[in-house]
């Protein structure tokens, strides 16, 4: 149906019973606001405790390297260093401090860093509208559809559907994916069951994402006073849904509400062990980031409540001028948007709780590493917007963050290089104390690691949070797997950052187009096409040490049994066999896996 709209109606079920085992909605008493001086106490302690860490770690590695006095390589290998420190440094405190958080307050712990949660009870009446969009580019129009027809059909369920509306919002401009989204809208038009869901498509895809939600809100703006955009593998229950509306009614101080967001269950190996780590990972460093960052918290671009007036007036993109690869529509639109509703005087709060909020992951690494490079080429734009006027100082350094989250890998990568380079100077490496040198490449990996063991501790402590991954033993087990699988993808991973960045510089870019979301295996000729750089850099880098310095390369294997293998590991990751093995077995189960049919604890809530 191009460039028009028409209604859709409704016959699709619920997401086939996945729900998060450790959705913990609390109804409080309202607990006073955090005041300014207490949110500032806490950011001039993250702040120095941040410095100090950075400080520390510099330090160690300056009096590794100057044993022998320093080469003008090993300042280089300095500098380098020091860009990855900062990422290093705001995620072990986040995940430390979220950490302690959890234990002190346990259910409560997201209310403590959020009054504003605390609110609602849980039972008030929905009074305001909310427009639900689902924006779409060449997707599955059938899964998608059936996804937001879920979550249409759960919220009908209650009193307070009519309340909400829902928007397919297309950019497709592929021919049979256009038709194949016209198809999906004809058949739940045939249903039985009424819906309400809005289809309409854009001729003119300026702006990517962004410009087809703010072409919508040109439309429709007036109409709906909260808008929650869902991306086309997104799954949110009627339970958050409704949350998220109730205390963005009590808050009129609320810009945006972002709900955490977890991987559902998956098929594959690679999947499986990457959401693992991902939701350990981000469980207690989005409890500790929210516990500073308060008012100035995240949007992820979608699973997020955005009120609809300021968003509209204050946080529509600009276009940035030019012809170079970070000029042009901005790509990364989330946190930029985050930053503008900040300024514009509203506040942006995370709810740094598990709950019904969902989203697929990559199936395989060559995809994971395509999503990378997009959201990398996105966030490298920033650098053009950190003078931005008006943004507050937390905004700036989110904004920061989320460009050197992705030159820290990069950094990593110059800094291998240069010490495969140096090992050749015996001279130098003979003056360097071994024992030394292993400590502080103990200590770093410790550091990296911490808001997976920090998220794998928070379940680990709590009998009844393990048993929902089966067991201590499981999780034990499921962790320090994830921790061997990530730690050989880390380099090959890095290395694309690395030379797409080398290539950004370039004026390469990249553009917009749907993600891979579901495939069966990934494919030989595929991974090579993909990989055959980082194999050849593998290969480059083990002749060098082995020429020039075949000690060093015991040190090195790590890294070059991961770029040698690069293609095997993407395409084994994927295989069947192992992946039935994985779910055979329950490694890398999440709750949704051991328990598909259960309906997600709420406990003390009237979630309709």
């Amino acid at each position: 149906m191009p460039d028009g709209s028409g209604q859709v109606r409704d016959t699709m079920a619920d997401f086939d019973g996945v729900g998060a085992q450790d959705a913990r909605f609390v109804p409080a008493t309202a607990p006073s606001d955090t005041a300014p001086s207490e949110i500032a106490r806490r950011r001039r302690l993250i702040l120095a405790l941040n410095v100090a860490t950075c400080a520390v770690l510099f330090a160690a590695m300056l009096g590794l390297l100057s044993f022998e006095g320093i080469m003008a390589s090993e300042w280089a290998m300095l500098l380098a260093y020091s860009v990855t420190l900062p990422w290093l440094s705001i995620g072990l405190w986040n995940s430390v401090i979220g950490f302690a958080l959890d234990r002190r307050y346990g259910p409560r712990a997201a209310v403590h860093v959020a009054p504003v949660l605390g609110r609602i009870a849980g039972s008030e009446p929905v009074v305001m509208r909310t427009a639900i969009v689902m924006p779409l580019r060449n997707e599955d129009p059938a899964e998608s559809l059936r996804r937001l027809h879920g979550l249409e059909r759960a919220l009908a369920a209650t009193p307070w559907g009519a309340c909400f509306d829902f928007h397919v919002l297309s950019d497709t401009d592929r021919p049979a994916v256009a038709a194949a989204e016209e198809a999906a809208v004809a058949a739940l038009r045939a249903g039985p069951a009424a819906s309400r869901i809005v289809y309409r498509r854009r001729s003119d895809n300026r702006g990517y994402k962004a410009g087809n939600i703010a072409e919508f809100l040109q439309r429709r703006g007036d109409d709906y006073d909260f808008l929650l955009p869902l991306d086309a593998d997104s799954v949110m229950g009627a339970a958050t849904v409704l949350r998220l509306v109730r205390v963005m009614q009590a808050a009129p101080e609320l810009g945006m509400l972002q709900s955490l967001v977890a991987g559902m269950p998956s098929k594959t190996f690679f999947t499986r062990a990457f959401q693992f780590g991902m939701r350990h990972g981000m469980r207690s460093y989005t409890l500790g980031s929210a516990w500073w960052q308060a008012d100035c918290g995240p949007n992820w671009g979608h699973n997020v409540l955005i009120r609809t007036a300021p968003f509209r007036e204050h946080c529509m993109l600009p276009v940035l001028p030019g012809r170079g690869p970070l000029s042009g529509d901005i790509l990364s639109h989330d946190q930029l948007e985050a930053a503008m509703m900040r300024r514009a005087g509203y506040e942006v709060r995370g709810l740094a709780e598990e709950s019904e909020s969902y989203e697929e992951n990559p199936p395989s690494l060559a995809d994971f590493i395509r999503r990378e490079l997009r959201w990398c080429n996105g966030n490298m734009q920033y650098l053009r917007l950190l003078g931005m006027p008006g943004l507050k100082p937390v905004s700036r350094i989110q904004l920061y963050l989320a460009v050197q989250m992705y030159l820290a890998a990069p950094a990593w990568m110059v800094f291998i290089g240069l010490g495969a380079w140096l090992a050749a100077s015996g001279a130098q490496v003979e003056g360097t104390p071994l024992w030394a040198a292993l400590g502080l490449f103990a200590a770093l990996m410790v550091l990296n690691l911490m808001p997976k063991l920090m998220g794998l501790g928070q379940i680990l402590a709590e009998r009844s949070r393990a048993a929902a991954y089966g067991g201590r033993g499981q999780g034990i087990r499921g962790g320090l797997a994830e921790i061997l699988v990530s730690m050989l993808m880390a380099p090959i991973v890095a290395f694309a950052l690395t030379r797409f960045l080398v290539g950004l510089a370039f004026g390469r870019r990249i553009g917009w187009d749907a993600q891979q979301r579901s495939r069966a295996r990934l494919e030989w000729g595929e991974a090579a096409r993909v990989l055959w750089p980082q194999t050849l850099a593998g290969a480059a880098l083990a002749l060098w040490l082995g020429l020039m310095a075949p000690w060093a390369m015991v040190f090195a294997a790590p890294i070059l049994l991961s770029l040698l293998l690069a293609v095997p590991i993407a395409v084994l990751t994927t295989a069947p066999g192992l992946s039935r093995w994985s779910i055979d077995r329950g490694l890398f189960d999440i709750p949704e896996d051991r328990h598909p049919a259960s309906p997600p604890p709420v406990p003390a809530l009237n979630a309709i």
